[in-house]
């Protein structure tokens, strides 16, 4: 893989089945996963995961909708990235299923990059 590739629109909710019920019955977007915190939809090449942040502060905070981005290097993105303005927004994280990193463009907006083991 040569560089980033948009791989999903998360949301956060602060009631996850609710907005499930939205978007897959208002919507007509296909269910592939859910549960009370996490859920994973889909409209053609568009994948939509509605999440629910572990506290109140961060959809106090302006939290909302955030690209998340696929990388082949993690790591060197964030440096690349902070050259550029960028700043972190919470460690970067090795989860299961590969690394992730929330980041802050420049004006704020929140992004994700996940790299895949």
């Amino acid at each position: 893989m040569a560089g980033a590739r948009l791989n999903w629109i998360v949301q956060l909710h602060k009631d996850v089945p609710k907005a499930v019920e939205f978007y897959r019955n208002g919507l007509d977007f296909t269910l592939h996963l859910s549960s009370l915190r996490w859920a994973h939809l889909q409209s053609g090449p568009l994948h939509l995961a509605l999440l629910q942040p572990s506290c109140d502060a961060a959809m106090q905070k302006g939290y909302s909708s955030l690209l998340s981005f696929t990388v082949p290097d993690l790591h060197g993105t964030v440096r690349k990235l902070m050259t550029l303005g960028a700043e972190l927004d919470g460690p970067i994280k090795n989860e299961v299923h590969g690394k992730v990193a929330a980041m802050r463009c420049l004006d704020g907006h929140l992004i994700g990059l996940y790299e895949p083991f």
